[in-house]
């Protein structure tokens, strides 16, 4: 209850913000923030390094053990800081390299704030021990009062600075208000591990990570090559009705993060059942979502007049492309996040999202080059739809072997 409380928040919040950024910033200021934000995600992902997903396993694994669970809090942050001082230091160096990025630079800097912010903020730890309420009121309110500051101070164009401040303050404030309950409540205190610790937690992840950059590189990097091929106008047009799309799909984000531990528990037990479970979780879900994209599909245009404005009428053809991403998010998590990883097949999950960044990559310049934001879209779902397939291939050969035994 306390995750979908907190899921409909990022969900709700967004829909709130973008069509006042678009409207007082513009469809090209939009595209902008939009393009440094694809950029910087990569430093998040690095930062992250798939510890929401093995942090939150390994937590649920060792909660009634004190000791081992102080250690692995205290390797996986040690990590976290370890990574967040590299990203930084590539990241500026890259920034001033290249004259994209060089011309906006103050963007880029305001923005890792929000990376840092993220990476001290232990939502694995929450989701780990099952106790979400903890995280639930610390980002409402610090979420609601920097919105609420967006509304106050970004009235004019020239005020687009504003928008990666206020967006790294939300996640700093809540990243040191949760570390002080952290230590308040469970008497777990952060100590820097030595490089040994850092090493096995980066060995332990290293393939969950490696799978969400390939995520990253046919989702961020789709708006990267927009941008630098088509303009920030391009961008601004994809990026409203993807986001729209994303917003849609996260409504599955607070049930898949909250019975993965349990499931992940689960399955060290009987495995035949807990995937029983699956499939029924599994086929609710494909009709529910597939009730809503009908719905989204045949009022595309009134849905975005409502929500962006007659400005953003361009998008409208974009949406009903990307419309279909929210269905395939949940079956690719279903298939490869609930059965191929709380079955320890991590390598597979990889094998899988690495031929689909190759396939997105080699189709995506073609079809950008040519189509532009359409291009981009259409790349974007072909890539998806091949993921869907390939967890579900590996995923019933696993369940296969395990019904077979």
């Amino acid at each position: 209850m306390y995750l979908s409380l907190l899921q409909g928040l990022n969900l709700l919040l967004p829909l709130i913000t973008f069509p006042y950024l678009i409207r007082v910033l513009g469809v090209e200021y939009f595209g902008l923030l939009s393009f440094s934000f694809a950029f910087v995600t990569y430093f998040q992902i690095v930062t992250d390094y798939g510890f929401n997903a093995t942090g939150t396993r390994d937590i649920s694994l060792v909660v009634d053990d004190y000791e081992k669970q102080n250690l692995v809090f205290n390797q996986i942050m040690s990590a976290k800081l370890f990574l967040v001082v590299v990203s930084f230091v590539v990241m500026m160096a890259l920034v001033f390299s290249f004259k994209i990025f060089r011309t906006y630079w103050i963007i880029y800097f305001f923005s890792f704030g929000s990376i840092f912010g993220q990476a001290i903020f232990p939502v694995w730890y929450f989701q780990g021990i099952q106790k979400m309420k903890y995280i639930t009121y610390l980002n409402l309110a610090t979420k609601l009062i920097f919105t609420l500051a967006l509304f106050i101070f970004v009235r004019e164009k020239a005020d687009f600075y504003l928008v990666p401040v206020f967006n790294a303050l939300g996640f700093i404030f809540a990243g040191i208000f949760a570390l002080f309950y952290i230590r308040k409540d469970f008497n777990i205190r952060f100590k820097m591990q030595p490089l040994s610790g850092i090493i096995e937690q980066l060995q332990k992840s290293k393939y969950v990570f490696l799978s969400e950059l390939k995520i990253s590189l046919f989702t961020n990097t789709n708006t990267l090559i927009l941008g630098i091929l088509a303009g920030n106008h391009a961008v601004g047009y994809f990026s409203a009705a993807e986001k729209l799309a994303r917003a849609i799909g996260n409504f599955q984000t607070p049930i898949s993060n909250t019975i993965f531990p349990y499931l992940s528990k689960e399955m060290t037990v009987d495995k035949l059942k807990t995937i029983q479970k699956i499939k029924k979780i599994t086929l609710f879900g494909a009709i529910l979502f597939s009730l809503i994209i009908m719905v989204c599909f045949c009022f595309a245009e009134q849905i975005i007049e409502i929500i962006y404005g007659r400005q953003m009428f361009a998008a409208v053809l974009i949406f009903r492309i990307v419309i279909l991403i929210p269905l395939l998010s949940f079956l690719d998590t279903m298939f490869g996040k609930q059965i191929l990883l709380n079955l320890g097949k991590d390598k597979l999950y990889f094998r899988v999202i690495l031929f689909a960044t190759i396939l997105n990559l080699g189709i995506n310049f073609i079809l950008t080059q040519f189509y532009q934001e359409i291009g981009t879209a259409i790349s974007l779902l072909i890539t998806q739809i091949f993921i869907v397939f390939g967890m579900w291939f590996y995923a019933k050969k696993e369940i296969n072997k395990i019904m077979l035994k």
